[in-house]
C-alpha cells in the first residue's frame, strides 16, 4: 500500500510552543509511515532544538510583521492567504499529497483555496479561537474581516483538530460543522522520559538547575514550573504558600523566564521566600525532559480555558504528580486525586493546601505520578498517537484512497469526501 503522503502547512516562527507543536507533528506522521512535505511561511532559524525534516520548502520571510503597525500586520496576515496558496498548490502538484493539513493561522485563507482548487480534501489543526484571542489581547483594526475569515475556513475544512473538547465546542458556535470537529490534545514523545525514581536522572537534572547534590537524604520538596512567566500564569500563589510553615522544607524551581519575572521576584521578597525560588532560566525544549526529574510535584497554577497544555503532558510523562486548576478542558485528562491534585482556580488557600498535602506525603506523589505517567498511554496523549487519529479520520473520509494525478492547472473541483 502506498504510504499516505500529507502536504503540512503553516505560518510560524520556530521559537516558541508552535514550533515545538509543529516539528512533534512532522516526526510523528513520519513515525506511522506517511511521507511528509513541509510547506512553511516563514523563515526559521536554522539552529534547532530539534532539527526540522530535510524535504522541507524554502520559506519567505516574515520579519518585519511583528514591528509593524497594528493594522499594517494584519493587512500583511491576510495578505499571505495568496502567497499561501500559490506555494501549496506548487508544492501539491510536485508532491501529490492525498490531503493537506494545515495549522490555523490568523487570516490565512490560502489552505482552503488551495486545496478546493486541486481537489484534496484540507485538515485544520486549531490551537485557539484565534480571532477571540486576537481582540482580547492585542485588539484587531479589521475585526469583521478576521470573523469572515475565520468563519469561512471553519466551514471549507474537511475536517479539524481541536485540541480539547471545550475548544471544539468553541469552534462549532463559531461555524466548524460538529461532525467534522475531532479532538487530538497535544502530546509528548514518551520515549525521552526518565522513568521516576531514577538516582542518576535526578542528579543530573539537580545540577543542570544548579539545586547542588541529589538530595535524597534530606525532606527537601521541589516544586517546579516550566514555561514563560506572564501574570496570568499565577505563579504568585506558589510563592505566597512557600511562605506557609509546613512547607518550609520546601523549593520553587521556575525553569524559563517572562515578563513576569520582576514582579515574582519582588513577591517572593514581600514573603520572605527569596532563599527558596529559584530562578533557573530558559531551556531549549529538546532539554526539558532531561530536568524534570529533579522536580517532586509539578504546577500549572492557571491556564486558559480551552488550551491543552503541553507543560501538563511533560508533566505526566515524567511520572510527575501536578496541581492544577479544576476546569472542563483539563478534567478531560485529569481525574482529582487520581494523577493530579485540583483545586478551585484562583484560590490561594486551596493552592497552598494541595502544595501542603503534597509535599508531606511521600507515597501520595508517588501513586499519583505512577498514574499520571501510565494516563500517558491509556489516552493516548502522545503525538503519533495524533497522526493516527489523522490517518484513521482520512481514511474514513476516504482521503487516502488512490486518485489520479492532479492537475492544478485545470478547473480541479473539490473531492466532496
Amino acid at each position: 500500500m502506498t504510504a499516505p503522503r500529507i502536504l503540512y502547512h503553516h505560518r510560524t516562527a520556530a521559537e516558541d510552543g508552535q514550533a515545538v507543536h509543529i516539528r512533534a507533528m512532522l516526526r510523528a506522521f513520519a513515525a506511522v509511515g506517511a511521507d511528509v512535505r513541509e510547506v512553511g511561511l516563514v523563515r526559521r532559524d536554522t539552529e534547532q532544538p530539534e532539527p526540522t525534516p530535510s524535504n522541507a520548502d524554502e520559506k519567505g520571510g516574515w520579519s518585519l510583521v511583528g514591528s509593524a503597525p497594528r493594522f499594517v500586520r494584519e493587512l500583511m496576515e491576510h495578505g499571505y492567504s495568496g502567497l499561501a496558496r500559490r506555494r501549496l498548490l506548487a508544492a501539491a502538484r510536485d508532491f501529490d499529497p492525498h490531503f493537506i493539513y494545515e495549522r490555523y493561522a490568523f487570516g490565512n485563507v490560502g489552505g482552503v483555496a488551495a486545496a478546493r482548487r486541486c481537489g484534496r480534501p484540507l485538515f485544520l489543526e486549531v490551537n485557539s479561537p484565534l480571532v477571540d484571542e486576537l481582540e482580547r489581547t492585542r485588539g484587531l483594526s479589521f475585526e469583521g474581516l478576521a470573523r469572515r475569515s475565520e468563519r469561512h475556513v471553519l466551514e471549507n475544512a474537511d475536517r479539524i483538530c481541536a485540541v480539547t473538547g471545550v475548544l471544539r465546542d468553541l469552534l462549532v458556535d463559531l461555524g466548524a460543522p460538529r461532525e467534522r470537529v475531532i479532538v487530538t490534545p497535544n502530546g509528548v514523545h514518551p520515549d525521552q522520559y526518565a522513568a521516576p525514581g531514577d538516582a542518576g536522572a535526578r542528579a543530573r537534572a539537580r545540577e543542570d538547575l544548579g539545586l547542588g547534590g541529589p538530595a535524597d537524604d534530606s525532606d527537601e520538596v521541589v516544586l517546579g514550573f516550566v514555561g514563560y512567566y506572564r501574570t496570568w500564569h499565577r505563579l504568585d500563589l506558589a510563592i505566597a504558600a512557600l511562605a506557609a510553615p509546613e512547607l518550609a522544607h520546601a523549593r520553587l524551581v521556575l525553569v524559563g523566564d517572562g515578563p513576569a519575572r520582576a514582579e515574582l521576584e519582588a513577591s517572593a521578597s514581600a514573603h520572605g521566600v527569596t532563599d527558596r525560588v529559584h530562578f533557573a532560566g530558559p531551556r531549549r525544549h529538546a532539554a526539558i525532559p532531561a530536568v524534570l526529574p529533579a522536580f517532586d510535584v509539578a504546577l500549572v497554577p492557571a491556564i486558559n480555558a480551552y488550551a491543552s497544555p503541553l507543560k501538563l503532558h511533560e508533566y505526566m510523562a515524567a511520572g510527575l504528580p501536578t496541581i492544577a486548576p479544576d476546569q472542563p478542558n483539563l478534567r478531560e485528562v485529569l481525574v482529582h486525586e487520581r494523577e493530579a491534585l485540583l483545586v478551585a482556580p484562583g484560590d490561594a488557600d486551596a493552592f497552598a493546601a494541595a502544595l501542603v498535602r503534597l509535599a508531606g506525603d511521600g507515597d501520595l506523589r508517588r501513586r499519583l505520578g505512577d498514574e499520571a505517567r501510565r494516563q500517558i498511554d491509556v489516552q493516548g496523549l502522545t503525538w503519533e498517537a495524533n497522526a493516527r487519529r489523522v490517518l484513521d479520520e482520512a481514511r474514513t473520509i476516504g482521503a487516502l484512497e488512490e486518485r489520479r494525478p492532479l492537475d492544478t492547472r485545470s478547473n480541479a473541483v473539490r473531492n466532496s469526501a
